[in-house]
């Protein structure tokens, strides 16, 4: 790249001087957004549930870093991370939130099979833990009198269906949910400087999609619905600017904003096989 397009546009420390948690860090989507973060100056507090991602995703990342076990459904899980991140680094910019996961073990699945665990399930997972999350970031940039950032990562499910190989209705409803619950949070605290902001991927290839992305099957389907590159599954690396964007100075105009980031998927048919 031209160096003066480097300097001009500090297009390799975007991220300098903030400090910013993860929740749902340590593997997959969040953990690809720690090493891109890291690698654009921010200091970064990784949360998980699992302590051996934990210390493996602090090693990695390095000094910049602080890993944090800890269930995201549980009240107390963001708001130590957030404590942390400011007694380590002194400051806290930006939370994004990762964490969530499928309840289809728990029941969920097309309405009339759907057990009511699997609703709760996966509201748990995706709505709860992400309003404790958002809560507890709105709570303490109010706090310190001053702005940040906030992005919760969504779904194209929650927007744009797909009957035949994903059928959870409950997950849909869910990341819909993210959606409304941003677009809401968004508009009551934009006097306060406060931008919240939703990714949505299509299928991605992190631990919580193995089911699909295993399938023979579905990545046909797959090649069609998302035809991007070659028509392909999508990587964690492929939200990284996107998160970068939304987590730095050069989005301090944008809030409420549905971001889809899907290789086509919402503007493609598919192919059934």
């Amino acid at each position: 790249m031209d160096d003066h397009f480097k300097i001009q546009y500090n297009v390799e420390n975007w991220l300098i001087n903030k400090s910013i948690v993860i929740i749902g860090g340590t593997t997959g989507l969040g953990l690809s957004a720690a090493r891109a973060f890291v690698q654009h100056g921010a200091n970064v507090v990784v949360v998980g549930r699992n302590p051996e991602t934990c210390l493996m995703a602090e090693v990695e990342l390095g000094r910049q870093a602080r890993a944090k076990q800890g269930d995201a459904t549980q009240p107390q899980t963001a708001l130590e991370a957030i404590q942390l991140c400011v007694r380590e680094f002194g400051s806290f910019d930006g939370l994004y939130h990762v964490a969530g996961g499928s309840g289809r073990k728990y029941g969920d699945g097309p309405l009339h099979e759907l057990t009511l665990e699997g609703w709760n399930r996966t509201f748990e997972m995706n709505m709860t833990s992400l309003m404790l999350s958002n809560q507890a970031a709105v709570q303490a940039f109010m706090g310190m009198s001053r702005g940040g950032t906030i992005l919760n990562i969504g779904s194209v499910l929650g927007q744009s269906p797909s009957p035949h190989y994903f059928s959870t209705h409950a997950y849909a409803a869910s990341k819909s949910a993210v959606i409304g619950f941003t677009k809401s949070t968004a508009a009551y605290y934009a006097k306060y400087n406060i931008r919240i902001n939703v990714l949505a991927p299509a299928l991605v290839d992190t631990p919580m999609s193995q089911r699909a992305s295993k399938d023979d099957q579905i990545l046909k389907f797959i090649q069609q619905k998302q035809p991007l590159d070659g028509g392909r599954n999508g990587v964690p690396s492929d939200l990284d600017g996107a998160a970068i964007y939304f987590m730095s100075d050069y989005s301090k105009f944008a809030t409420g904003q549905v971001l889809t980031v899907d290789g086509g998927w919402t503007i493609t048919e598919g192919q059934y096989h």
